[in-house]
Parts: structure tokens; sequence; C-alpha cells
């Protein structure tokens, strides 16, 4: 089993997104939901990011997009 080109994407938007903002990494690693295809392992919840408000990703913003994918 492999991460798809995807997979490896969501984890480097959601290693971008820990280091800029100083925030611990592992609870959004923990959250993503993997599904197997043909081209290897697919997050099917990728971290979003923000293009449009230059404000500081929060610790709330954070558990509120974990509180939401378990929704």
């Amino acid at each position: 089993m492999q991460l798809s080109n995807q997979a490896l994407g969501a984890i480097m938007l959601a290693l971008q997104e820990s280091l800029l903002n100083e925030l611990d990494i592992v609870p959004i690693l923990k959250n993503f939901e993997l599904t197997d295809t043909k081209d290897g392992l697919v997050v099917t919840n990728p971290p979003t990011v923000r293009f449009t408000d230059n404000s500081e990703i929060t610790a709330k913003d954070l558990a509120d997009m974990v509180t939401s994918r378990n929704a």
C-alpha cells in the first residue's frame, strides 16, 4: 500500500499550515480519512487553506476543523 499524489499533497498542506502557525500537526493527521484506490491511499477530507483571510489560525480553528470532519 502506498500514498497517492493527492495524499502526499494533503500531508504537505497540513505540514505547511502547522509550521506557519506553530501548531501541532498530529490532530490533523490523526483525523485524515483514507480510502484505498488504484492510485494509492487518498485523503477524503484533506485540509483546507485560506486564501482571502490573513488572520492567524488558532487552536480553536483547528479544533473546529477536526469537529466538522467528524460530524
